[in-house]
């Protein structure tokens, strides 16, 4: 009986662990580029139940394994294996900001940090007053040849990521949009946005606020197989939350029968010290 009420406990706590990712995914679902997490369970090892006999010991041959009856196994309980990011595409969203970058595929947007170089499919960027492209947050965003300095209206983006600028200066650049920029006279290649993937993308760990870092698992960051550099549009998150409200309920569901099988293992424990053992 006590080992019930551990069993029970052990599933009360990994569904609090995916209560807890899933509000989290619920929090973020308006989060540019936000992907979602899932929670992992594992059980512990089974035991297995044969039956003793009427005087309460096990019949053991010299040599032999165990000849009683097999009954069944007895689960142990369960834990959390892992939390991992589900790294499906989000949809697009149109935004008509030549500042703003989507990236359909396998890859990241790679900005320069305090703490180094992360990584980040938020594509909501902005300039500073050097026109240096920036994050919201202050972290410039880096090119192949180091962050990416452009015109503060005068730039476009290609789907490979080439930062395009307007080489005639006598045009306006507020006139300039990325649909007329096959009219430019003198196109030039300023540079390429660093973008990357990875050989394990599951094993790079989230930061906060849509950022990613490599670890020893992850392999270091390599050029993506298979990508597109969307301008004037932005990712959403690929969190559904249909899916994510119909989790937290069968979540609550799972935790109240685990509350009620160590309530009932409770009262049994109580019967059987206070009636059976007088």
């Amino acid at each position: 009986m006590i080992r019930g009420i551990y069993t029970g406990a052990s599933g009360m706590i990994a569904q609090q662990a995916r209560l807890d990712t899933i509000a989290n995914n619920l929090a973020n679902v308006d989060k540019t580029a936000y992907k979602k997490d899932i929670t992992i369970f594992k059980s512990f090892p089974d035991m297995i139940i044969r039956r003793i006999n009427e005087s309460g010991l096990g019949i053991t041959p010299a040599g032999s394994y165990d000849t009683m009856p097999y009954v069944g196994k007895l689960g142990t309980g369960v834990e959390v294996n892992e939390v991992f990011t589900e790294f499906k595409q989000g949809s697009l969203q149109r935004t008509e900001n030549n500042f703003d970058l989507a990236l359909e595929g396998r890859a990241f947007f790679t900005v320069m940090t305090e703490k180094g170089e992360r990584y980040t499919r938020d594509g909501s960027f902005t300039i500073n007053q050097d026109g240096i492209l920036m994050t919201h947050n202050g972290n410039p965003v880096m090119g192949e040849n180091g962050p990416i300095r452009v015109h503060k209206h005068d730039f476009i983006v290609n789907e490979r990521g080439e930062v395009i600028i307007n080489g005639n200066l006598s045009r306006d650049p507020r006139q300039v949009t990325s649909m007329d920029s096959n009219k430019w006279e003198n196109p030039i290649v300023l540079d390429k946005l660093k973008i990357v993937d990875f050989e394990h993308i599951r094993e790079i760990k989230k930061e906060g606020d849509s950022m990613y870092r490599e670890t020893e698992f992850s392999g270091p960051p390599l050029p993506p197989a298979k990508y597109k550099v969307v301008q004037g549009f932005l990712e959403k998150s690929n969190v559904n939350i249909v899916r994510e409200m119909v989790d937290m309920i069968e979540v609550q569901r799972s935790y109240e029968a685990n509350q009620k099988a160590i309530t009932s293992h409770d009262q049994t424990l109580g019967k059987l010290i206070n009636d059976v053992a007088r």
